[in-house]
């Protein structure tokens, strides 16, 4: 699996290390990807995402049922 967000849809951006000399190399700037597993109560069923760190929060904020009937799951 990839490292993308089942919710958000945030991937990885890439970017420059920089030196003290101004040199500059090729990296990644991975997301705050979290496995977790939620229960979906209206289908009596558990269910696993990988979710992003600000995911995770806007499901604390509306729950897990809102944010999927909001049609973010990618």
């Amino acid at each position: 699996m990839s490292r993308v967000c089942q919710i958000t849809g945030k991937k990885a951006m890439v970017g420059n290390n920089v030196s003290h000399s101004n040199k500059k190399t090729k990296r990644k700037f991975n997301i705050n990807l979290i496995k977790k597993k939620f229960f979906l109560s209206e289908e009596n069923r558990w269910v696993t995402l990988k979710v992003s760190a600000s995911a995770l929060r806007t499901i604390n904020k509306k729950g897990i049922s809102a944010v999927l009937k909001e049609g973010k799951l990618k």
